[in-house]
């Protein structure tokens, strides 16, 4: 099984979600996320790795 390993721009946060958008594919659609899974400490502008079904600031 292989994982999907990436970053993500943080581009809005939205109440309880944000907007995240991949990195190295840019015009991909926006994923929205819940912000119970992403670090406490992100804003809009923050990058995030995400690995192993998990995000970390960066």
């Amino acid at each position: 099984m292989e994982f999907l390993i990436c970053d993500y721009e943080v581009v809005q946060i939205d109440g309880d979600y944000a907007h995240l958008r991949r990195l190295d594919m840019p015009n991909e659609e926006l994923k929205l996320v819940a912000r119970a899974l992403l670090p406490e400490e992100i804003m809009e502008g923050s990058k995030l790795h995400y690995e192993m079904l998990q995000y970390e600031l960066i």
